[in-house]
């Protein structure tokens, strides 16, 4: 563990220089965004501060803002290291950016809004009571849909219940009762059909590459993307399930 505050390992010219590279002007406001954000989380404070500037440094690379009000992509406190993760919007951000998507969007699917099941030609949703008095206020599923420019079309459909048990494979937080699984499920579903749709489907830019391989990882090298997801390791790291109750501990 270092024994530098993440304060000072931020003052340090080498990591100046970093962002200065990776977004010239901004660079100050982004490192500021960093400090305000550890500040204000006691898990993140006491994170390594090596990884705290890794998973900025994604960040940074992919372009994304570090706002928890923003939902595009956070820094996440787990087992004293940070982990570099990426919102639903992020992801359709970087989508955006390849030029050659036409739409992508995800949404929670209600009870009766399914017209046609059938997973090799694609389901199809009937929207037509969603907002009225006769929409149920069941969530039965989530969504993603994806149109490129060329007219390829994709849809991907999860239920709650395949969601839930692929939160459970993948984050042991939610095995134990906490983390971003818990605390937003429905934003890390659009999320998960969303990157799961993008990772078979769409074309892989190098930056949409990147944030698949990155997502909900330490990251050990921004160049090289050398990463290690520490949440699915055999021997977990050790936790205060109390204290991380209080903050984003993973998803």
């Amino acid at each position: 563990m270092s024994t530098l505050t993440t304060k000072d390992f931020f003052s340090k010219d080498a990591v100046k220089n970093k962002f200065q590279e990776l977004l010239g002007k901004r660079s100050a406001g982004f490192i500021t965004s960093v400090l305000q954000i550890c500040n204000n989380n006691d898990l993140l404070a006491n994170a390594e501060p090596a990884s705290i500037f890794n998973a900025a440094a994604m960040a940074a690379t992919l372009d994304l803002p570090i706002n928890a009000n923003l939902g595009f992509a956070y820094i996440v406190p787990y087992g004293g290291e940070a982990q570099f993760q990426i919102g639903y919007k992020g992801f359709i951000q970087l989508a955006q950016r390849s030029g050659q998507v036409k739409k992508i969007y995800a949404s929670e699917i209600y009870e009766g809004e399914i017209s046609k099941a059938d997973p090799l030609s694609g389901y199809e949703f009937d929207f037509s009571n969603r907002g009225t008095s006769e929409q149920s206020t069941k969530i039965v599923g989530f969504a993603s849909r994806l149109e490129l420019i060329n007219g390829f079309e994709s849809t991907l459909y999860m239920t709650v219940e395949q969601l839930k048990s692929h939160g459970q494979k993948f984050s042991k937080t939610y095995k134990k009762g906490f983390g971003v699984w818990k605390d937003d499920f429905d934003g890390m579903a659009k999320k998960t059909v969303i990157k799961l749709l993008l990772a078979k489907y769409a074309p892989l830019t190098v930056d949409v590459q990147k944030a698949i391989m990155a997502d909900q990882s330490v990251i050990n090298d921004v160049d090289t993307m050398d990463t290690t997801y520490i949440d699915n390791m055999n021997e977990p790291p050790t936790i205060d399930l109390e204290a991380a109750k209080k903050g984003v501990v993973n998803d």
